[in-house]
């Protein structure tokens, strides 16, 4: 294959394959590319499949051979806002990839913000940069990262591969750390900022921030995005190759998460001592973009309902105004148990966001035997596919409150219904486990990023290896004597 003849020869560490070549002999190339992961390209036809990109994949790739296990690698990750200190909806994500990678050998270090971080997760070091506030989401802790401290710490680290929360300040740091120390570069896509922009500022910064994902995106060797959909809308913007769009697997703390946690204190404190009265659940932070107005209008047709909302946010003055006199709890953040008490107590879990890259709140009130009946927008239909629609949970059409109420009201008014869902839910998040999800990025997606990092090289290389040749082909010993002898 022409695309493989230009990647150098492997060291004797990585693990490699004999790769057809039109020669007689077989040459053997870094990695085996057999079991990388395959290249994920949205199908024209069907917008929820990911097909294979053969011009990487030359052999069929068998999905019974799990990849083999990499040799352990120096990890840096760069995060922000820190998934330490800020509850977001990748803070699970993130400390359980670092907790998995470290249980498989890696070392790890991780540059992030600088509130609220200790010294060390799970046996990684973890250094905070300055930060200061995004102007128009205070509670958002942004930093460069690129301080003479950050970059000699990362320089002595010297790390195989660099990986970076994307979109943020911090990203581009870790890009011109990247560039400098000839490492390859992972980013992973978690907040989806054009969508956000039109609510927080205005519409006209949504195409120049597109030019800034682009930018960044393009200059990585690897894209990890969190859903099928978010993957779509990247490759729709030709954010980067579509051969470079992969996804990381949705992961969930099913011991944490779980039904035994159903409490009749905190039912009766979410809803305000009536603990025999439906309760209707949201988890998450309270943004204008969450699309929390339109749960107004779903109460005012269930008046017999109580609902509880669980977290903070800029939004949340304005919506217990908005809730003024109606039966709804704003309980602030909860964290550990309580939060486990918190999902596991409800009846009906609601997610009305049209703007979520997965919704990790969705996976983890599933996995606490709740029901959900969710917008049918962003990364929710790949929690909740349409083989599992009505029998894990609901979806509903965005902005349609009948369609919403009618499946909220479906689940309160039979008992068994629910039950059963719960249980069917439950169940089906028992399959996301987060070791498996961190294994396949380590041992696929990195090894993928480093092929495409030592591809890139190579073609950049070529032109410089021709010209050298050139210069030194006249001078090479013998090449008069041949010349004289032909003659």
């Amino acid at each position: 294959m022409a695309a493989a003849a230009i990647v150098p020869r492997p060291p004797p560490s990585l693990p490699t394959r004999a790769f057809p070549s039109s020669s007689s002999s077989s040459r053997r190339y870094p990695l085996r590319l057999r079991s990388m992961p395959r290249p994920l390209v949205c199908a024209a036809a069907s917008s929820s499949v990911w097909m294979p990109d053969p011009d990487l994949e030359p052999e069929p790739a068998h999905d019974d051979q799990p990849a083999p296990e990499s040799r352990p690698r120096r990890i840096a990750l760069f995060v922000e806002p820190s998934p330490f200190a800020y509850v977001s909806g990748y803070k699970n994500r993130f400390q359980n990839f670092i907790k998995y990678l470290r249980e498989m050998g890696d070392e790890v270090i991780v540059v992030t913000t600088h509130e609220g971080v200790p010294q060390e997760f799970h046996g990684a070091k973890l250094i905070g940069s300055w930060s200061f506030p995004c102007p128009w989401y205070q509670k958002v802790p942004l930093s460069l990262a690129l301080s003479p401290r950050i970059i000699g710490e990362v320089a002595r680290f010297k790390p195989d591969i660099i990986h970076a929360s994307s979109p943020g300040i911090m990203v581009f740091g870790a890009l011109i750390i990247a560039k400098l120390l000839c490492v390859p570069l992972v980013m992973s896509y978690h907040t989806h900022v054009p969508i956000y922009i039109p609510r927080y500022t205005f519409s006209w910064l949504v195409k120049p921030m597109w030019l800034i994902i682009k930018f960044l995106h393009q200059a990585a060797d690897l894209t990890l995005v969190p859903s099928v959909a978010i993957g779509r809308d990247l490759q729709a913007a030709r954010v980067t190759a579509a051969n470079k769009i992969r996804l990381w697997n949705k992961g969930v703390d099913s011991e944490s998460f779980h039904p035994r946690f159903r409490n009749k204190e905190m039912r009766s404190r979410l809803t305000n001592g009536e603990p025999e009265k439906p309760l209707i659940l949201y988890v998450g932070r309270l943004g204008v973009e969450k699309s929390l107005d339109f749960l107004k209008r779903v109460m005012d047709r269930l008046p017999g309902s109580r609902i509880a909302f669980i977290g903070d946010g800029p939004f949340r003055a304005e919506l217990e105004q908005m809730f003024s006199g109606m039966p709804a709890v704003f309980t602030g953040t909860l964290q550990g148990e309580e939060l486990s008490q918190a999902y596991a107590s409800g009846d009906v879990f609601v997610m009305p966001s049209e703007s979520e890259t997965l919704g990790f709140v969705v996976l983890e009130a599933m996995s606490s035997g709740v029901p959900v009946v969710g917008a049918r927008a962003g990364g929710i239909p790949d929690i909740i596919p349409e083989d599992q629609e009505g029998k894990t949970s609901f979806l509903y059409t965005p902005g349609d409150v009948d369609d919403c109420v009618s499946k909220i009201d479906r689940l309160l008014s039979c008992e068994e219904l629910r039950e059963a869902m719960g249980r069917a839910a439950r169940k089906e998040m028992e399959k996301f486990d987060w070791r498996a999800a961190t294994r396949k990025i380590r041992n696929e997606q990195y090894s993928a990023a480093i092929w495409f990092w030592r591809k890139k090289r190579a073609q950049l290389l070529r032109p410089v290896q021709w010209v050298v040749r050139r210069l030194l082909r006249p001078t090479m010993p013998g090449a008069g004597n041949t010349v004289a002898k032909q003659s």
